[in-house]
């Protein structure tokens, strides 16, 4: 599952809350909507801001957080469009451009393919999937692991070898709940995978029938009942993503499924030690996604909001996504610095599956719960 598929399932009840109130429109200012957590509105206001305004310092960035209300001011645009009203919104940091319904047809985005952005041809393929979305972070399920205890030449690569390495080495591998983060959600989501082909096209957000569907993950969770008595405890779980990280700290395990994100911040916070390294499977990669930056066609400051855009794909703002918040670059690691690339190049990503919301977030839960760990209390 990755963060678009969370605006998905809380679009609807989002929009039942009210939008936070707004000063009038401001020809020199460009409002900013945020949906991420503190360490990005952080971001924006401490990195972006500053560069923003020290090249262009007619203008000044308005950041402000809609993390619980972001339907209500999509839906203020979309009603602005093809009037002079102005929608006092001039990007989304991260927004998904098909909601609401119809309104890439009605015109409400900018098509970043035809924008005219210096920095577009440096996004990594793999991480653009519409016109209308401009990627800027992202994150993805790695395993991070101590090369004190496992060689990095000898790390597992595919689902079959990290099976095989776990039942060589008992109790040296966990995750945390599914229903408690991503991490170990996405490693139930891989299994999930594993046993239907690897093929995560049979998983779509509209596509989840109950019983039907259910038999595709029962066949996950049988794999994860073959290998949970492999895991710490045997059959222990954390009870959150950062858990996870703290057990690969203490060495108390030597491998977990992390957040790349979380992992790279804990990396550069020294909360992870340099001997932690990390791999993804090649066989089929843990799921994860990136946020998009979204323009409404609309916005008070048009051309001054793409050229934020465009900052925000600069090699010096993306270098500090990584080494500032932990994430994924959306542009391709050989547009930043020699040394970063090389130190974080297990981490670069040649596919990026996703995992849908929906009906399927609770199925997957109560299921894991069911047949896999039924000795774990909710």
């Amino acid at each position: 599952m990755n963060r678009r598929q969370l605006i998905r399932c809380t679009f609807a009840a989002a929009a039942l809350v009210a939008a936070p109130s707004v000063a009038f429109a401001d020809v020199n200012r460009i409002d900013v909507y945020i949906t991420g957590d503190s360490n990005i509105i952080n971001f924006w206001n401490n990195i972006i801001k500053p560069a923003y305004e020290s090249a262009h310092p007619e203008y000044t960035l308005n950041v402000v957080s809609a993390r619980n209300a972001i339907a209500p001011i999509v839906e203020r645009t979309l009603a602005a469009l093809g009037t002079e009203v102005d929608p006092q919104v001039d990007i989304f940091d991260e927004n998904d451009p098909n909601l609401p319904a119809g309104a890439i047809e009605k015109g409400l985005w900018v098509d970043f393919t035809e924008a005219g952005l210096q920095n577009y041809d440096k996004i990594n393929p793999v991480t653009i999937e519409t016109n209308y979305g401009l990627p800027y972070r992202g994150t993805q399920v790695v395993l991070a692991y101590d090369t004190t205890k496992l060689a990095p030449e000898n790390a597992p690569k595919t689902w079959a070898e990290l099976v095989a390495w776990m039942k060589e080495n008992p109790g040296q591998f966990t995750h945390n709940r599914p229903d408690t983060g991503g991490s170990g959600g996405n490693f139930v989501r891989r299994a999930i995978h594993e046993a239907n082909g690897r093929d995560p096209s049979l998983f779509r957000i509209d596509n989840y029938v109950q019983g039907e569907s259910d038999e595709l993950l029962a066949k996950g969770f049988e794999l994860l009942k073959e290998i949970a008595p492999y895991t710490y405890g045997p059959g222990s779980y954390t009870a959150d993503n950062m858990q996870s990280i703290q057990m690969l700290a203490q060495g108390v395990i030597t491998m977990a499924p992390v957040w790349s994100d979380m992992a790279l911040d804990a990396v550069n916070k020294g909360v992870l030690p340099e001997t932690i390294a990390f791999t993804q499977l090649t066989d089929l990669a843990f799921a994860g996604g990136f946020a998009d930056m979204t323009v409404p066609t609309n916005a008070g400051n048009l051309e001054a909001t793409l050229k934020l855009a465009d900052l925000v794909l600069s090699e010096e703002i993306q270098t500090k996504v990584v080494t500032e918040i932990g994430a994924f670059p959306a542009i391709g690691w050989e547009h930043l610095p020699e040394e970063l690339a090389s130190k974080y190049s297990n981490l670069q990503p040649a596919s990026i599956p996703t995992f849908p919301g929906g009906p399927w977030v609770s199925a997957i839960s109560d299921g894991w719960f069911r047949n896999v760990a039924p000795h774990v209390n909710r």
